[in-house]
């Protein structure tokens, strides 16, 4: 029995999807039952009318800080994927972020251990490994935080330590890196966010640049380290590098919407994440734009994908199918 934290989330979905391909024997856990029916309508959507082993999942109600129901899911597992985590970058956050990221994947290796799970699957983040800016980061890359290090990437290096803890106590494990994750999903949630944004339309792009990669080659890479002899590993999971300006420019063209044409400043970003803040806190809404967003639309980052490429000789699919994909799905899913 293999068993996935956080099925119902971007990379859950599309690990899910990719499984069921192969595998009858999968047990996926939940915390929000509505959701189920997005995954379904997301292996309806990739199976284009051909049958599909959806019905074969096993959904178990459950939370990653709750034991009782962590002892349910357990039970006959032999391989766990871990997927569940918090993203936000909203300051407010930070004790949920390290309470969720990291005690929680705390939780799951330890009921891995005492099951004894033959192997561990973790999903990381670009954030827990770092780097500079203008420099490659690889996997080798050592975690040196700043004072423009996010909450987020201290709860998932903090998460990393877990797992690498685990190892060390005979846990066999593999961690995967993956960047800013473009897939087919929900538009009001984590990256995918951006494309609403573009779809409302905006004027100003940011100089900065990152790493992009489509959430089909993250769940097929999962599966291959997970189906591999490789052990104690990380790898980065990224399919290019690209400056904002160019992503708002696919966005754009795949919605039929016009791009945004003006460089915005970094003191303007400064003054309209405070006054985003500011607003927010009023009304009683997380912000849509943090000092930590605004930072990193400034930063030009590279990360390598050589390791990856080299071990599990994948090819990625390109940032420019990831958004024709997305926004096909978006369609998809409201003509039903």
């Amino acid at each position: 029995m293999i068993l996935i934290t956080g099925g119902t989330g971007l990379i859950g979905s599309h690990l899910l999807f990719e499984l069921m391909k192969t595998e009858t024997s999968v047990r996926a856990i939940y915390r929000d039952k509505s959701r189920i029916d997005a995954v379904k309508t997301l292996f309806d959507y990739y199976s284009k009318g051909e049958k599909h082993q959806f019905d074969l999942i096993e959904w178990v109600k459950g939370d990653v800080l709750d034991f009782v129901s962590l002892e349910d899911a357990f039970v006959g597992v032999t391989h766990v994927y871990h997927c569940a985590a918090l993203v936000s970058f909203v300051k407010k956050d930070f004790k949920k972020l390290i309470k969720i990221n990291r005690e929680g994947t705390s939780n799951i290796l330890q009921f891995s251990l005492d099951n004894k799970i033959q192997k561990f699957v973790h999903i990381s983040s670009t954030a827990a490994i770092g780097g500079t800016e203008n420099t490659l980061t690889t996997e080798a890359t050592k975690w040196g935080p700043t004072n423009k290090t996010s909450g987020y990437a201290v709860s998932k290096y903090l998460s990393e330590k877990e797992v690498w803890r685990a190892s060390e106590e005979g846990l066999d494990v593999v961690i995967i890196n993956p960047c800013v994750i473009i897939g087919a999903g929900n538009w009001d949630e984590s990256s995918l966010t951006i494309f609403r944004t573009v779809k409302r339309g905006i004027k100003f792009y940011t100089s900065g640049q990152n790493a992009f990669v489509d959430a089909r080659d993250v769940s097929s890479s999962m599966v291959k380290l997970m189906n591999s002899d490789i052990r104690s590993e990380r790898f980065l999971c990224i399919a290019e590098n690209v400056p904002f300006k160019r992503l708002f420019e696919l966005i754009a063209k795949a919605l039929n919407k016009k791009a945004p044409s003006i460089s915005s400043p970094k003191w303007l970003m400064g003054v309209t994440w405070r006054l985003v803040g500011f607003v927010s806190f009023f009304l009683g809404r997380k912000p849509v734009l943090t000092r930590e967003s605004a930072i990193s639309a400034y930063s030009t980052m590279n990360y390598s994908n050589e390791k990856i490429k080299e071990k599990l000789g994948i090819e990625f699919i390109s940032v420019k199918d990831a958004i024709d994909n997305a926004v096909e799905f978006e369609k998809y899913s409201k003509s039903i």
